[in-house]
């Protein structure tokens, strides 16, 4: 009960910093950020609600923490990473609320060695949506070329939220300013869902499996006759 009012309440401050922003643009960045920090802590309510157990945990954990290295060594290539493919594969094996937090995580511990700052707590809350969107059409995602197609989407639209954020935060609200920062993310946008293709069709089913039998491993009940 406590960690479902935690999760309205931060929902309803993330909304709250978001209009902020509408009506203050020139507060902006200041409302996207407290908006953002709002909702990844919604995001971690809402995790909570799971009841997952400590060898739970320790996964998502060590899923953040690889996806967070595959980010800093593929960093030389613009916009091609593995973090997407990671993030998304956790969610179909393991469920939207763990899918959420490899992503959220892996988003706050790259950015220790690459950077933090306003754009994190959006990166967080992007990788993270990765993942609980994944996690809930896990359904339709077991085949190779339908997930490798979603991870494309995944990629364009894990860009474009975060162009959106930038023009919502620091740009003048007008369509002229929308369509600059979109025509400028665009190109590295479209790598990062081509290479969300090839990395998805290069490895993903695979590293699903494995996740999906450590999940029943994880959760088979003995029972003494």
């Amino acid at each position: 009960m406590r960690s479902r009012f935690a999760l309205v309440a931060f929902v309803g401050l993330g909304v709250a910093g978001l209009l902020w922003a509408m009506v203050d643009p020139a507060n902006g960045g200041l409302a996207t950020l407290l908006a953002a920090f709002a909702l990844v802590a919604g995001g971690f309510a809402w995790l909570e609600q799971g009841g997952d157990t400590a060898r739970d945990l320790t996964l998502v954990a060590t899923l953040a923490g690889i996806a967070a290295a595959g980010r800093i060594l593929f960093a030389p290539v613009p916009s091609v990473q593995p973090v997407t493919i990671i993030v998304a594969t956790a969610g179909v094996a393991l469920g939207p609320r763990r899918g959420f937090a490899v992503g959220a995580l892996a988003a706050i511990a790259s950015n220790m060695f690459l950077g933090q700052g306003a754009h994190t707590p959006w990166q967080m809350l992007a990788w993270g949506g990765c993942g609980a969107v994944a996690g809930v059409l896990r359904v339709a995602l077991q085949r190779r070329w339908s997930f490798a197609f979603f991870c494309a989407i995944l990629g364009m639209a894990f860009g474009t939220l975060m162009d959106l954020w930038l023009w919502f935060a620091f740009y003048p609200h007008t369509w002229a300013a929308l369509v600059t920062v979109l025509a400028a993310g665009f190109a590295f946008n479209i790598a990062h869902a081509l290479g969300n293709v090839v990395l998805a069709l290069a490895a993903g089913p695979e590293l699903r499996r494995v996740l999906a039998r450590h999940a029943r491993t994880v959760h088979t009940e003995v029972v003494w006759a």
